[in-house]
């Protein structure tokens, strides 16, 4: 691989630049995952776009990101990783491109995120197998401990991005700012970046490969439609039931192919099988905490957007040392010890976290984000590496997207269920005063709108909007901690499981 490049031992000796640009790359994706929502206001109002369509305006990307995952994963092995990153970069930013310059409607930023969602999945799984195939066994703790770091670190990226795009310019330039990065990572990987793929060129499972998307979007459709349609809803109960029926016959098809997409040994490895379940959970945590955050400080504090994005930063700032550093702790103390450790920090942070009110000062806040940053970067990191040493190099793109799809899966679940709890105790707690009775579902049933009311209230001349905005955001910060609580307690159930299960070290040979 990479005949251009000099080679140290079978490893080409620029692997550490190689890893800067799959970094890049990786923090695209993630802003991707996340800039929009803060723009969502603005776009709503130039497009005309409706709550249903605003939605589906969030869950395009998600849904064909997280669906095709697998699929794009076994065509980077198939067909070569660098390839598999390059085409979904040129996907990603001519779909960027395109809205921000043409689009005037709900249904063309719709289209377009879904193809960026399609490009996504090209380069997340491409960037990972990439790390694992150009370094030596001995330095991938470390490269794959700074690959996390860069997962983790994108979504609050995303936000200060998102936060400063709208407030300095307008909608598009959340779509305009991933252009030039593109561009640039596009450039320095045809350069830098060698190529790889499976060498025995085993054909295709197109079973599998069908099986799996219709698996996991089918998966991901009901989790990000149960809080808004409701976990009985009858679209959302089926999808469920569709899932399950496609993973069912997805397992028995893999079991029976000659050559199949996703070999289900690669499951009877427990640190296979503990890091994809220890890294679902701990972006079932951070996503769900992120999307309180952002409601709390823009809604309860009364922060602008980028205000608001810039005070995650401590999270950040926590996760990256913690991650880049972890295989030096994995080595003294063990990998089960240290995923354990990050597990119980995280939910020490959670439970600390339940201590706030509507008056908390921030720093005491801030302080809580170091905290649950370090955690999660003890956590992801050792995960990341326990799946990826589980696996064979022929198989680098698949393992990689497994690890990718549970953070897909993990992060959707966390909005879903951490949003319904807030939700529940929010329309429980809330107290809807005599003069806004008639307006008592709508208040009971929204937040934000429970603000604007208030606030309309009050330009009115009505002091019992002063009341409804002070019950809003306690009954909000009383939903905020019921959720850290819920979060917290899957946390302590993710350590208990690491430390019980995880073996010390099950490494297969990577030329297998």
């Amino acid at each position: 691989m990479g005949e251009e490049h000099l080679m140290v031992e079978g490893y080409p000796t620029n692997r550490w630049l190689v890893l800067a640009v799959m970094s890049l790359s990786l923090v695209i994706v993630m802003l991707n995952n996340v800039t929009l929502n803060v723009a969502l206001p603005e776009l709503s109002k130039d497009l005309n776009a409706d709550n249903s369509e605003l939605q589906w305006i969030m869950d395009s990307y998600a849904l064909v990101f997280g669906g095709s995952l697998l699929v794009m994963g076994a065509l980077g092995d198939r067909f070569g990783r660098k390839g598999a990153l390059q085409i979904g970069l040129v996907m990603v930013g001519a779909a960027s491109a395109w809205t921000a310059k043409f689009a005037d409607s709900s249904t063309d930023v719709i289209i377009a995120r879904a193809t960026m969602g399609l490009g996504a999945a090209l380069v997340m799984p491409s960037t990972l197998s990439v790390v694992l195939v150009v370094f030596p066994p001995n330095e991938r703790g470390k490269a794959i401990g700074i690959w996390a770091a860069m997962a983790g670190v994108g979504a609050p990226i995303g936000l200060l991005v998102g936060g400063w795009a709208v407030e300095n310019y307008d909608w598009a330039m959340v779509f305009w700012i991933n252009v030039p990065i593109i561009i640039f990572a596009l450039i320095a990987g045809a350069i830098i970046v060698p190529k790889s793929k499976d060498k025995e060129q085993r054909p295709l499972d197109i079973g599998g490969a069908i099986l799996s998307v219709i698996a996991l979007a089918s998966l991901l459709y009901g989790i990000i439609e149960g809080p808004s349609l409701g976990w009985t809803d009858e679209n959302v109960l089926i999808s469920f039931a569709v899932a399950i029926i496609s993973v069912i016959a997805f397992v028995k098809w893999q079991k029976r192919t000659e050559y199949p997409l996703l070999p289900m040994e690669f499951f009877r490895n427990n640190g296979y099988t503990l890091g994809l379940i220890a890294i679902a959970l701990a972006f079932f945590v951070m996503f769900s905490f992120m999307f309180m955050q952002m409601l709390h400080f823009q809604l309860v504090r009364g922060l602008s957007p980028f205000s608001a994005a810039i005070r995650f930063f401590p999270l950040p700032m926590g996760l990256m040392p913690a991650a880049a550093n972890s295989d030096r702790l994995v080595a003294k103390f063990g990998r089960p010890n240290v995923i354990t450790a990050g597990l119980i920090l995280v939910a020490a942070g959670l439970f600390l976290f339940t201590l706030v009110e509507v008056e908390t000062s921030y720093w005491q806040i801030a302080a809580t984000f170091v905290l649950l940053g370090l955690g999660m970067g003890l956590t992801m990191a050792p995960s990341t590496t326990a799946v990826m040493d589980a696996i064979p190099e022929t198989k680098a793109g698949v393992g990689s997207a497994t690890n990718d799809a549970s953070r897909e899966i993990g992060g959707a679940l966390g909005i879903a269920i951490g949003g319904s709890v807030l939700n529940q105790v929010y329309q429980s707690a809330v107290i809807v005063p005599d003069s806004a009775l008639s307006n008592a579902g709508l208040i009971e049933s929204s937040f934000p709108a429970a603000i604007k009311m208030g606030q309309q209230m009050l330009a009115a001349g009505n002091q019992e909007g002063a009341q409804l905005i002070a019950s809003a955001r306690d009954a909000f910060v009383e939903g905020m901690v019921g959720a850290c609580i819920v979060a917290g307690c899957v946390a302590l159930i993710a350590a208990f499981l690491v430390k019980w299960k995880m073996p010390e070290d099950e490494v297969l040979d990577s030329e297998e």
